[in-house]
């Protein structure tokens, strides 16, 4: 498309592409998403193919599947708390983000989730969804009317009905979703206003956002350059941190207001930074938690580094390894079971897993582990939180890749195998048609996992959101698995010879 063709309040494609400096780097690194977006139309029978090949044989690889075509685009979706157990499913708040074209507001969306048990849905009945529908399972619960579009969500861990959210802005909005009112989001509709607003970037801060897991602690990076440290302890109530206090409903925030009559406080009250942490030389593009401590953290940007802070040695990098992938960074996560692991995602197509231990800080530091098995840029990576060394990465190839780094290299008896299968990979889910932007695993429901796609460059306009859990089949012992299927021999035998 030529610099100049463009069409109002269209969309932005995650936010980073195109970026200014996006014809340089493809000249530069000839990068395989900027070759898929070439050759687009010439591939659109082969994306078709798959994803017609992948409905195919949903009923075999997925234990559920829920399908929910979105009106508008989404570009974070986050698991919230489980509110509700029941014989045959659970009830879970979801968050997603809705990215119009301008003709409504941008809005927070608050919905509720059945997530079908294990071993409950029927094979015939996961595999007959309609792609245009609205799944029955995803119900919209509550609309926030949100400043601007969201870029990113993420729930805090000592209450999950507390989120931040990123938008075009430099600012880090906080939100109690239980007290925030309903809106009706309409043409000229006002801003629902956020319980607390985080200050301290001197540019748009759009998608680098953590939550950390010991402490309510918030961290940022933006165009700034810059990783902002909050503490948002002192605004919130005892209640946070003991949620059996709160029933959802209730009334009134769990966040303390100001109430000082201030300008500002018309905004919401804000909150100046901890800390602020200079060393990147391009934009931030993702930052993560150490899980065992609100004091370590890292980040990851566009000048290709991944950085270890440490906030008790100084607001300078601890550890700095400047070539950390070929390209362009999008996304970092800690493990939460093994703080000495972190992955990296970029616009080189891979993931790489670092081991702390081994990065000096001189910038030194190789990858233990090396995953190429997309086509493209890789957008989100997140650690398992049911098994320490399963990870999933999506990317700009429509799929979401399941690894197991101890399969790493791991030669296979059986010669069945496709030979062409990366190392490490175990399952790829392929039921998005075009990028998939985020993802999130349940915690509360092993092995589920939530993600959306941007669907503009190959339906037109909207997402598709998309909840599935994996038969157990694929991931148990092995031993466990042959077991199990043992008592069905006699059964699929006499099926197969029958005329």
């Amino acid at each position: 498309m030529e610099p100049g063709a463009t069409t109002p309040h269209v969309p932005k494609k995650r936010g980073r592409k195109p970026k200014p400096k996006e014809d340089h780097q493809q000249q530069q690194q000839q990068s395989a998403g900027a070759r898929l977006k070439e050759g687009k139309k010439a591939q659109q029978p082969s994306i078709d193919d798959k994803y017609t090949q992948w409905k195919s044989l949903v009923p075999v690889l997925y234990d559920w599947l829920a399908n929910h075509n979105l009106v508008w685009p989404s570009l974070s979706c986050r698991w919230g708390p489980q509110l509700e157990q029941a014989s045959y499913k659970n009830r879970q708040r979801l968050y997603l983000s809705e990215q119009t074209d301008g003709s409504v507001p941008n809005t927070l969306v608050i919905a509720n989730c059945d997530v079908v048990k294990s071993r409950v849905a029927a094979a015939e009945h996961i595999s007959q969804f309609n792609e245009e529908a609205r799944s029955p399972f995803v119900k919209k619960y509550k609309t926030i009317i949100h400043p601007g579009e969201v870029n990113r969500i993420r729930e805090l861990p000592q209450n999950s009905k507390i989120v931040a959210t990123h938008t075009d802005s430099p600012d880090v909005l906080i939100w109690d979703v239980e007290a925030q009112p309903n809106r009706h989001a309409v043409l000229g509709a006002t801003n629902s206003r956020p319980d607390l607003i985080l200050t301290g970037h001197q540019d748009n801060a759009e998608f680098a956002l953590a939550m950390c897991p010991t402490d309510p602690y918030v961290l940022s990076g933006g165009k700034d350059k810059l990783v902002v440290l909050w503490s948002i302890q002192d605004h919130i109530t005892s209640s946070a941190t003991d949620p059996a206090t709160k029933s959802p409903g209730s009334g009134g925030s769990i966040i303390k207001k100001a109430g000082d009559g201030s300008d500002k406080a018309a905004d919401g009250p804000s909150v100046g930074p901890r800390g602020i942490y200079s060393g990147h030389e391009d934009t931030v593009e993702d930052v993560a938690f150490c899980p065992s401590s609100a004091q370590e953290f890292c980040s990851v940007g566009d000048d290709s580094c991944l950085i270890l802070w440490d906030a008790r040695a100084g607001t300078s990098p601890a550890i700095k390894v400047e070539r950390a992938h070929n390209a362009d960074l999008h996304c970092v996560d800690w493990n939460p079971q093994d703080d000495n692991l972190i992955l990296t995602g970029s616009a080189d197509a891979s993931v790489c897993m670092f081991d702390r231990r081994h990065l000096t800080s001189n910038g030194v530091g190789l990858p233990v582990y090396k995953f190429e098995g997309h086509k493209a840029a890789v957008l989100c990576v997140q650690w398992s939180p049911d098994k320490a060394s399963v990870f999933g990465s999506s990317a700009e190839d429509g799929l979401l890749n399941i690894w197991d780094y101890e399969k790493f290299g791991k030669k296979t008896e059986r010669p069945t195998r496709a030979p062409s299968s990366p190392a490490g990979l175990f399952f790829q889910h392929a039921g998005h048609r075009d990028k998939v932007v985020d993802f999130h695993w349940n915690a509360s429901d092993p092995w589920t996992v939530v993600s959306v796609s941007d669907d503009c460059e190959t339906t037109g306009g909207g997402g598709t959101l998309q909840i599935w859990r994996m038969s157990d089949l694929i991931y148990r012992p092995e031993d466990e698995v042959l077991a199990e299927l043992e008592k069905f021999k006699s059964h699929v035998v006499s099926c197969a010879s029958k005329p």
